[in-house]
Formats: C-alpha cells, structure tokens, sequence
C-alpha cells in the first residue's frame, strides 16, 4: 500500500480551520477572497487560526487577483509580517503576462521566507511551458511543492498531464510533490492514487453550503476515508 495520502484543505477563518482538522486534514491553506481565487488573510486570521489548530499551516502571499506579482517590495513585507503571526509555511506564484515565471519575483519573495518550506500554486496551469517554469525554480530554496490541476480548466481536462509528471518525479525539475486541486472530485482520486499521487487540495468540495459556508468536518472525513483507501 502506497504511504498515506496527505489531504490539504483551505481555510478562510478559525471556524473552518477547527472543522478541517476534527475532519482528518494534514495541512491548511490559508486565504481571503475566494472571489478573487484566494488572497493574502490577515495576521490576526493567522495568529489566530495558528493557536486554534495544531496543523501545518501554508499562508497564501499574493495581493490581487490574476497572476502577476505587483507591488514585490510589498509581498516581501508581508511576508515578513505572516512570519512574525507565526506562519513558517507559504503559497505563491507569479508569471509575467506572456506566461512565462515572473522569476525575479519569485526569488525576491523566497529570500524573505529565509528558508520556509513553499508551494508554487496554481499558475502553473497557466504557464505558456509548465516543463521550463519547474526548470527555471528548480533548486530554490524551500520550493517542496506544486499545486496544479494539470491544465487551466481543471483535472477533468488535465488528468493526462498529472498522470505524466507524477510519473517523472524524482528527474530535475520533479523532485517537488504534486498537489492535486482544482476541480477536483472524489471520483478522480483512484487514477491519480494509481498514478502514485500522494498529495490532494480541496477548497469547495470541503463546503456543501458552498464558499459562503463553513468547512464540514463530515465533508473533509469524507474525503480522508477515501484518501485512506
């Protein structure tokens, strides 16, 4: 039996973070803003999500919705500001608008995680050559894992291209874990266990009442029996 699958799911405030837990999630994604595909939370939500749970916690640094860095002087900040409300883990990702890494972004942020363990998110699905985005981070510090859905549209459309990179782990560029979100089901999840996936994001399907509802902890408990095999 491959090793037990780790199951990440996204909070908004303490109450969600407190439902994923009791639910069986190994990991929090920390954001604001759904609308806007999730944004930096506040420090306070942080601090107060980091001493209501005992998971690890991965806090989102992007400012505005889409994919472009922006203020980067900013993001270093807060970055900074995330660290000192506890926060020893991250989410980020910038492409320029050509859908090539916005790499000076990217390294400018990093140095001010000092060492903290990151995702490079779901950019990746945008990226105009998602092989040369993993060459051009490969080696940078912290960097352990990425969350995509295989494709823009979702894992229905990228389910091939999971299957195909989960298959180089281990080659430059794919030593990171994949972390599976994004329209992602229930139904999926057998394929990408076979294709030796072991990482699986959720953020809506951890809501029956949608994003306007909390986390359910049954939601989640769901998920992690099935993760559990």
């Amino acid at each position: 039996m491959s090793k037990r699958a780790v199951l990440e799911v996204i909070a908004l405030d303490v109450e969600d973070a407190v439902a994923a837990q009791a639910g069986g999630a190994d990991r929090l994604e920390l954001v604001t803003d759904m609308a806007a595909d999730g944004l930096t939370p506040s420090p306070r939500t942080v601090a107060a999500i980091r001493r209501a749970v005992d998971l690890p916690l991965r806090v989102m640094l992007r400012l505005a919705d889409g994919f472009a860095a922006g203020d980067v002087g900013r993001l270093a900040g807060v970055a900074e500001e995330m660290r000192a409300a506890g926060a020893e883990e991250f989410v980020l990702g910038f492409l320029h608008a050509d859908g090539t890494v916005d790499l000076d972004a990217v390294e400018r942020v990093v140095g001010a995680l000092d060492g903290c363990r990151w995702t490079f998110h779901r950019a990746i699905d945008r990226a105009a050559d998602r092989d040369a985005l993993r060459k051009q981070l490969d080696g940078l510090p912290g960097l352990d894992t990425y969350l995509t859905a295989g494709a823009a549209d979702g894992v229905d459309a990228g389910l091939p291209t999971l299957v195909r990179e989960a298959g180089l782990r281990g080659e430059p560029g794919y030593e990171q874990q994949l972390l599976v979100g994004g329209g992602l089901r229930l139904d999926h999840v057998p394929a990408l266990r076979g294709a030796g996936i072991e990482a699986f994001h959720i953020g809506g399907a951890a809501r029956p009442e949608g994003w306007r509802g909390p986390v359910s902890a049954e939601a989640v408990a769901r998920w992690r029996e099935v993760l559990d095999g």
